[in-house]
């Protein structure tokens, strides 16, 4: 495996262990923040793999599933366009307290489990080797 995807891979591993620990602390908004960003690297992974090329610069989870041709069950797409949604306001909050108070532990626990099913469904994809 080219060395570029599997670190692209292995970021995408870093960054869910990180909202997992993040999660443990109370820091509700970057589990969300941090599962994006698990998804948006194990994609631009798909992405190097599938074209051969470097991933585009951007956060946008839905392009870059398109850009690699994935086809996801209902269940993992609603996540990843959930995530692709937060991703602005988890970046930018307008009101950090009232956005404290809406991402309850519950909330955010089931952002990280649905999130750790699409990275596994992500790397089944043949293209990466795994």
């Amino acid at each position: 495996m080219n060395k570029q995807i599997a670190n692209w891979i292995k970021s995408s591993q870093y960054d869910l262990t990180t909202a997992e620990h993040m999660l443990k602390t109370g820091r509700h908004i970057y589990v969300l923040f941090m599962c994006h960003l698990s998804v948006e690297k194990l994609l631009k992974g798909l992405y190097e793999a599938a074209s051969k090329k470097i991933p585009p610069k951007t956060h946008n989870l839905i392009h870059l599933l398109n850009a690699v041709s994935v086809e996801l069950p209902e269940e993992h797409l609603e996540t990843l366009e959930s995530l692709n949604d937060l991703s602005i306001v988890t970046r930018y909050p307008e009101d950090i307290e009232a956005m404290v108070k809406a991402f309850t532990r519950k909330k955010v626990e089931a952002y990280l489990q649905k999130t750790k099913e699409l990275i596994k469904c992500l790397k089944k994809d043949k293209r990466l080797k795994i």
